[in-house]
């Protein structure tokens, strides 16, 4: 695939080509007094911005997912649903913009889970909500691809598996 071709149809692969070209480069001899290694880790830097941008929506919805299904409270429920609804438009978002992040999506959920069933238990613990840490911890943010991504909300009123 020519480069244009790669840098429009798969912008994080691109980034990824041009560092290792850039790498290469670093190694012939050359008058240009460019830094080579620092200039291909800022263009693979570009291509990983993109997926740090998902992966944090994705915490995101993890953690609010969360909170919805164990947490007790009850007034802040109405935010941590508009928050999931707007992190998964961010996503929509970004795929729309950089389609070649689809087939990436499953190693960024996973990073993205991590992240979210972290803070998750921080917070529940931080408003004293032991047992809801403790059925959330159990939980682990097993949400699947499609829950995590679509229109899926945990029923409130359903028992926490435990």
């Amino acid at each position: 695939m020519a480069e244009a071709d790669l840098y429009e149809d798969d912008f994080i692969a691109w980034t990824e080509q041009q560092a290792k070209a850039l790498r290469a480069a670093a190694g012939q001899p050359s008058n240009l007094g460019l830094d080579w290694e620092h200039l291909a880790e800022e263009i693979e830097d570009l291509g990983k911005s993109y997926r740090r941008a998902v992966a944090s929506e994705v915490a995101r919805i993890v953690e609010h997912l969360l909170k919805l299904q164990f947490s007790p409270a009850k007034d802040p429920r109405r935010g941590w649903i508009e928050t999931v609804t707007h992190a998964r438009s961010e996503i929509d978002t970004w795929l729309s913009a950089e389609p070649a992040l689809r087939p990436r999506m499953p190693s960024i959920i996973e990073t993205g889970r991590a992240r979210g069933l972290k803070s998750a238990l921080s917070l529940l613990r931080a408003y004293d909500e032991e047992g809801a840490a403790a059925d959330a911890k159990r939980h682990g943010g097993s949400y699947s691809n499609d829950q995590i991504l679509g229109d899926w909300f945990p029923d409130a009123r359903a028992v926490p598996p435990g």
